[in-house]
């Protein structure tokens, strides 16, 4: 082969294999951690190996990039407000995690069993609505980038397969008024970014062993023109379906939708809690926990077509009733589980 050949070759390697970490750069090794500041705000500590550390540092320290922060409009109990939120955004980019930004357009808890409308919103006619979302959503995300924590990605909306701000937006009765929120939402994300790029949008929904639920929802989705990029599933094997299930529904979702899939919510327990009459996938044990995120993550990197994007636990620093699915015991030492990633990450 002569030295043009030689080179030509030299460059399709290169291409290819940058091609190849630039796509395993992108997987989300993730973790929410909205309590994580008001927990060691209050003098929780966290320990990994014996030693005390901030707790972003811990999860960065094991091969976590990317953080999740959940956002209420009003909160009365819960802490997860704007300055709550923006704080710990700026101190997860100082160590360089990357930020999904996750709007619950409620003054409380948004999910599947209840999509309460912010009390500042209460009694505003549909178009009113549609014209709120939009105004909060840019104001917000214009907060996030004057503070240099613009999110890289961004979910309107909090496992809404029941629609948000009930009852304008509850389904399945009223999907144009939820279409008309949900774009407003989007909309509001992009006209907060000013000059940059419009962070990723998720739509974040709680079917993640449910093929046919899915596929309702993201085919209404389509029908109805909505602009998204990412798909995220919450996935609770109590509630959710089974491994297989799992498996089966995400083979789906990569070859019908076409969109990157990210489980932005997994968890399980290291003691037991939510199998004491019945058996689980794997032991309610420190070891049980382990071997469940690492089954997890072996399912989503199988994924077709490298579809499958990243798993984020779900408040593994939580403290209180749920620290059972947490990554750390009652003493604050860190669990097996939380090295699960270490010999994907570690050089």
């Amino acid at each position: 082969m002569n030295t043009r050949g030689n080179l030509a070759a030299l460059a399709f390697i290169l291409q290819c294999t940058m091609g190849l970490t630039a796509r395993a750069a992108e997987y989300a090794i993730g973790a929410d951690l909205s309590f994580l500041k008001q927990a060691e705000d209050r003098g929780t500590v966290f320990r990994d190996g014996g030693e005390v550390k901030p707790g972003l540092q811990i999860f960065k320290d094991h091969g976590y990039n990317w953080i999740r922060l959940r956002l209420f409009h009003t909160p009365r109990q819960l802490p997860n407000h704007l300055d709550y939120t923006l704080a710990l955004a700026k101190e997860a980019k100082k160590l360089g995690f990357k930020f999904l930004l996750n709007f619950h357009y409620s003054d409380t808890w948004a999910d599947p069993g209840k999509q309460f409308i912010p009390k500042a919103w209460e009694g505003k006619s549909h178009d009113e609505l549609v014209g709120a979302v939009f105004e909060y959503t840019r104001d917000t995300i214009a907060a996030f980038r004057e503070a240099g924590a613009l999110p890289e990605m961004v979910q309107p909306g909090n496992e809404i397969t029941p629609g948000m701000l009930w009852p304008d937006g509850k389904l399945p009765q009223n999907w144009p008024n939820f279409a008309d929120l949900l774009k407003a939402g989007i909309r509001g994300v992009e006209a907060g970014c000013g000059a940059n790029a419009r962070p990723r949008i998720m739509i974040h929904i709680d079917k993640g062993g449910n093929q046919r639920a899915t596929k309702y929802f993201f085919d209404n989705i389509r029908s109805h023109g909505i602009d998204y990029d990412v798909i995220g599933q919450s996935f609770y094997p109590w509630w959710h379906g089974s491994l297989l299930d799992l498996r089966e529904n995400l083979i789906f979702m990569a070859n019908e939708y076409q969109k990157d899939i990210i489980l932005v919510e997994v968890a399980y327990c290291w003691r037991p809690a939510q199998y004491k009459k019945r058996n689980g996938p794997f032991p309610e044990s420190p070891e049980g926990q382990k071997e469940f995120l690492d089954e997890v993550h072996r399912i989503v990197l199988s994924t077709p077509n490298n579809r499958g994007a990243g798993i984020f636990w779900w408040e593994p620093a939580v403290t209180g009733g749920l620290r059972s699915r947490g990554f750390f015991d009652d003493d604050g030492n860190a669990l097996p589980v939380l090295n699960v990633f270490d010999r994907f990450t570690r050089k």
